[in-house]
Formats: structure tokens, C-alpha cells, sequence
């Protein structure tokens, strides 16, 4: 006789599931807005405004440890300083290369929109095909492509997705810092950095970062009808735009360099965003 393995739990039952923890846990009834803290972006939290809640990821349902250095594995609940406004701040990241599948990568988009969140914020540290975007620099994200050739999506589920970064958000940060520039992201499947070719196809197709990250879950946002804002930390100059190899020390040193400027940046964006809230971009 065959084994008949047992069926998948319901992802968004298990998302429903860690927002409750959360809320019992934390005392924080919902949140308004969330962020994926992505390598180099973890100073910002403690930027953002007072901690009422902090817990290893793994005590809630449906988290992973992170398997990528330079990520935290926590999650914390913040008041926003000057806004009253409730933060819920991921630092625990699955990516799709580590072969768990699209539900764990979504995870925390999902639970974030069942504890009430309506803004969610995707960072990431990235390659970048603009020679003028050197190492450090933060770069905002207008649109992207989903190259991993996976969706979070199921069945005949359609999302609009001409506006998946809202631009009133954008129009946000750039009050933060005007000299913010706009590129196109493009999610690979990883974990080998893109060779020489990827990224020259890459730029043919209209992106000018790269990375492995982020994209899945801006659509799982969009699924959950949030507004979401993207911002990549150019980390390396892609393959083939560098002439030096790719090596994740250095991308983690890239971020540790850079993250006094992008905590300040992404804390005070967050304070703004926290504040009125902007005209959907959809």
C-alpha cells in the first residue's frame, strides 16, 4: 500500500494563524504598515520608534530561521515615533532558493496583511546594471520582473499589476531624498549571482537591478490589495558590469557601509507613510 501523505496546511490559514500569536504575544491588537528588512537594511528598525515586542521569528507559526547572513530572524512590533501608527517589522527572509517552496517566501506578506497592514515596505540588497550606482547606493523600485518562473498565486487569480509599486509612495520617499533614482528589478530563482549573459539579458529586457528577492512578495502584497514600496540597496555592480568577481562578504560589507544613510532614509519614510494616507497608486 502506498503512504498517503498528509495535505499542506492552508497558507493563509497559517498566515491567519501567526497574526493572531502575534497580536497575543506582542498586546498589538493589528498594524499598519509592515517592512521586509532585506541585507543591509536592519539599523532602521531600531530608528523607527519605540519596540514594544520583540521574538525569534520561529516562535510563531509558519517563520523560518533565516539561512542568509546578514539577516536578523526577528520580528518586532514598533510604534512609530510621532505617528501613533503600529509597525510590524519582518527581519526574517525565506527565499525561494532554499527549496521550501513559494508559500514559506510569502509568509510574512500574508501575515502581515491578516494583522491588518495595508503599507507594506520590500527592501533588498541588490546587484545594479547603472555604472553610476555605486556600491551603496539606495534605489527606488518602479516595477519588476518575475524571472523565478513561480507565483504565490493559485488558480484563476487575477492581479493588476501596472502599478505593483505604488507611485504615490515613491513620490513619499523622494520627500525624504530627492536624489532618489527609479530602476526595474528583476528576481532570479538564485542562489548562484547571475552570470555575465543573465544580466546583459536582464538589461535587454528593461531591468537594472538584479537580485533574488522581493518580487514574489510584492505580488503577494498585491494579492492582499496593499500598497506596496520597494527600495534596493545596490550592494555590486552586476556581473559583467564589474570586472571584479561576486562575493557575498563584500555584499554584506557594501551594506554594514551604507547602513547609517538607509536606516535615517527608510525610518523617516516610514514616519511619512505612517502619517495621512496616500492616494492608492492603483
Amino acid at each position: 500500500m502506498s503512504e498517503i501523505s498528509a495535505p499542506s496546511p492552508d497558507p493563509y490559514q497559517l498566515a491567519r494563524d501567526a497574526a493572531a500569536a502575534i497580536a497575543e504575544a506582542s498586546g498589538v491588537a493589528s498594524h499598519d504598515i509592515a517592512l521586509v528588512l532585506g541585507s543591509g537594511w536592519a539599523g532602521a528598525a531600531d530608528l523607527l520608534g519605540e519596540t514594544v515586542w520583540q521574538a525569534d521569528a520561529t516562535t510563531i507559526p509558519g517563520f523560518r530561521a533565516p539561512a542568509v547572513a546578514g539577516h536578523v530572524g526577528t520580528l518586532r512590533s514598533v510604534r512609530v515615533e510621532g505617528t501613533g501608527a503600529r509597525a510590524l517589522v519582518l527581519g526574517a527572509r525565506t527565499h525561494l532558493y532554499e527549496g521550501a517552496g513559494v508559500d514559506p517566501v510569502v509568509h510574512g506578506v500574508r501575515t502581515a496583511a491578516a494583522a491588518g497592514v495595508r503599507t507594506m515596505v520590500l527592501t533588498n540588497g541588490c546587484g545594479g546594471l547603472d555604472p553610476e550606482w555605486s556600491p551603496g547606493t539606495p534605489v527606488l523600485i518602479a516595477d519588476q520582473i518575475n524571472f523565478t518562473g513561480a507565483t504565490p498565486l493559485r488558480g484563476a487569480t487575477f492581479v493588476d499589476m501596472t502599478d505593483v509599486y505604488t507611485p504615490a509612495l515613491r513620490d513619499i520617499a523622494r520627500e525624504v531624498d530627492s536624489s532618489l533614482d527609479e530602476g526595474v528589478y528583476m528576481q532570479f530563482h538564485g542562489p548562484t549571482y547571475e552570470t555575465p549573459a543573465e544580466v546583459k539579458m536582464a538589461g535587454a529586457m528593461g531591468a537594472t537591478l538584479v537580485g533574488m528577492s522581493t518580487a514574489l512578495e510584492a505580488v503577494a502584497a498585491r494579492e492582499a490589495g496593499m500598497d506596496v514600496l520597494g527600495i534596493s540597496l545596490v550592494t555590486n555592480l552586476a556581473a559583467g558590469i564589474s570586472p571584479e568577481p561576486l562575493d557575498h562578504a563584500e555584499v554584506l560589507q557594501a551594506g554594514r557601509d551604507a547602513g547609517p544613510r538607509i536606516s535615517r532614509l527608510l525610518a523617516e519614510t516610514v514616519r511619512r507613510l505612517a502619517g495621512p494616507a496616500p492616494e492608492s497608486g492603483r
